[in-house]
């Protein structure tokens, strides 16, 4: 075709033709297409807030890192989607356009400070400290490789948070919390009930009639959102390491006795252990003192009581010689007899005299009971070297456009299905699933694709686990049929409850019209029990919210509140609030949130304002692009 078009350019009337059909499709090319790809070459801007900015790179590495963040405390797979759903992304940008808004408030004020001074910052922080309580400059080098900024890039980050910081105090330094408040919250705090109670179980709510159809049918749709099944996947694994490749049957008895004799006294042998007493003296004098009266015939127990010396202060238990820090006392105390005392040692920390009171013996064991355990480490060393030329040869392999399972088949290596798993490792039915690095791998399979031609893991073995996503169910709600039994179970537990609630309700009122707590409970065949010290927060062996409850409503006045094992009925018998005591270790604590939770309003106050000022603008496609979405 092309050779075609340069034939027809030939002519005068050829290049007149090409010239308006190329002209026609750069006019097109403007008003459909290019125009808009030009605007994305140049969208980097996520928010602009003043002179400042967030750019989609800036936000794109602060999102990676914070996924990944979220990633390590849950152990398992979180992807970008699921920081999405719930915010993270939102708060992320907001905490983004604080700090550039405080950056451009600084700058505008002419704030500055030296990089001696951050660095003085960086040499006093705790973080960075060795074991002696110095900076360390490999500790800092580490933490500049873990977050991947060179050294000058970590002082003018440090420097941005450290002018913010200057701006934040100059707001609410000195700020101190009002105390009537502060004497008003550590009274409700302190504040104390006793109440005297029963339980009502599930079965004083009586005979819940069956459900009809159209009744579950309606409970199920109120709640869909509470029967999702979660995304499911199916894969197929490979793992090749040394300890897979070995062939333990191939090694023979000559080769696992030789390395028997090599390893019998350091691995296979245990350590004679003694229990060893030990008596300490401040002087080599008195030591010896002592030791002349116990072979004049004073038994060494005798003259233990005498220094007012217990087991504790004697014993340094059933030990091994290598156990014992100190080798003046090992070497001694492995020469005694048992039953013997030794003659005055001098050990780092004063004299001693030690006595042996048991001698368990060191024992080996023979080769026929580790004879397995060797030849397996045996092959799977002789294997290790086998590994890498395994991952090349499957590399090569996929590359041509073997599946994963056709790859291990044509080198004789077997694969292992996974049928179905969620993100946190278990079946549809919830059991957990095994599988080799199972929290990288669920990471990896929940971030990959079918047909994606994903690197393999590293396992902790230096082996290799390839893996290949095979099928995809994404998350769905269950349909009512699915979840039929368990929507009647939980319809039965709230009509239950409601029940319980109303038959409670009742009972209240006749507490609050003088009937006896006592009484009511005879009548039902219920017990009434007593719970003292209660607060706000709960108390004693209570359900949380039984405190709850019994603050809601006046002394001497009854309530419910609903727990484990039913509904609860009380009654409050006391009230107490000690005298307010402003070195009571409460106050501080209360005045401390206080002041924390002011501190944040007023910054928060600050921010809104500021950024009012100054202007903020939030372009929502490049929030897309950064987010990857």
């Amino acid at each position: 075709m092309l050779d075609g078009m340069r034939k027809a350019a030939q002519g005068g009337i050829g290049r007149f033709i090409m010239a308006v059909v190329m002209g026609l499709i750069i006019i097109s090319f403007v008003i459909w297409g290019v125009g808009d790809m030009f605007r994305g070459l140049v969208v980097d801007k996520i928010a602009s807030i003043g002179s400042a900015s967030v750019t989609v790179s800036q936000f794109h590495n602060e999102w990676q890192d914070l996924i990944y963040q979220y990633q390590r405390q849950s152990k398992g797979a979180f992807t970008a989607a699921q920081a999405h759903a719930i915010g993270l992304d939102s708060q992320l940008l907001e905490r983004m356009i604080d700090d550039a808004a405080l950056d451009e408030r600084a700058h505008s004020l002419g704030l500055a400070m030296s990089y001696e001074t951050i660095a003085e910052a960086a040499r006093n922080d705790p973080k960075l400290h060795d074991a002696s309580g110095q900076f360390s400059r490999e500790l800092f080098d580490q933490a500049l490789r873990d977050s991947g900024l060179t050294e000058r890039a970590f002082f003018q980050k440090q420097r941005a948070i450290y002018l913010r910081q200057q701006l934040e105090h100059a707001l609410v330094d000195g700020l101190a919390a009002p105390k009537p408040l502060i004497e008003a919250l550590t009274a409700a705090d302190a504040q104390t009930r006793q109440i005297d109670y029963f339980v009502l179980p599930p079965s004083a709510a009586g005979e819940i009639a069956a459900p009809s159809a159209a009744a579950l049918q309606s409970y199920y749709d109120d709640r869909k959102s509470s029967y999702r099944a979660p995304e499911f996947r199916a894969f197929d694994i490979l793992l090749v390491s040394p300890s897979t490749l070995a062939k333990p049957g191939e090694v023979s008895d000559d080769d696992a006795k030789a390395v028997y004799e090599k390893q019998k006294d350091s691995r296979f042998a245990t350590a004679e252990k003694r229990d060893v007493e030990q008596m300490v003296f401040p002087t080599e004098a008195e030591a010896a003192e002592a030791l002349t009266r116990i072979k004049g015939g004073m038994a060494y127990e005798d003259l233990a009581k005498e220094r007012k010396l217990s087991q504790t202060d004697l014993d340094l238990g059933e030990v091994a010689k290598a156990d014992i820090f100190d080798s003046a006392i090992g070497d001694a105390a492995f020469a005694l007899s048992d039953g013997a005392v030794s003659d005055v040692v001098k050990g780092k920390f004063g004299y001693l005299l030690l006595r042996v009171t048991k001698i368990v013996p060191g024992s080996v064991k023979p080769f026929e009971d580790v004879a397995t355990e060797i030849k397996q480490g045996i092959a799977t060393e002789r294997a290790a070297n086998d590994v890498q030329g395994i991952h090349d040869k499957i590399e090569d392999l996929r590359v041509s456009g073997k599946s994963l399972v056709e790859a291990a088949t044509s080198l004789g290596l077997n694969t292992t299905s996974i049928a179905s798993v969620d993100a946190q490792g278990a079946d549809p039915k919830g059991q957990p699933i095994e599988v080799p690095e199972k929290p990288a791998l669920l990471r990896a399979v929940f971030g990959s694709d079918i047909g994606a031609d994903d690197a393999p893991l590293n396992t902790h073995d230096k082996g290799y686990l390839w893996f290949a996503v095979t099928k995809v169910d994404p998350a769905r709600e269950k349909s009512f049929d699915e979840v039929k039994d368990e929507v009647e179970k939980a319809w039965r537990k709230d009509e239950t409850a409601k029940a319980l609630s109303a038959k409670a309700a009742d009972l209240v009122k006749q507490i609050d019209a003088g009937a006896g707590i006592g009484d009511l409970a005879k009548g039902l065949s219920l017990e009434v029990k007593s719970a003292t010290g209660l607060t706000r927060k709960g108390g004693g062996d209570l359900a949380p919210g039984v405190g709850v409850a019994a603050f809601a409503v006046a002394a001497d006045k009854g309530g419910s509140a609903e727990t484990p094992e039913g509904r609860l009925v009380f009654k409050v018998v006391k009230d107490e609030t000690p005298a307010f005591d402003p070195a009571a270790p409460g106050v501080k604590s209360t005045s401390d949130k206080l002041v924390d939770g002011m501190q944040s309003g007023i910054i928060e106050q600050y921010l809104d304002q500021l950024k009012r000022e100054i202007g903020v603008k939030i372009n929502q496609n490049a929030l897309q692009m950064a987010e990857g979405s």
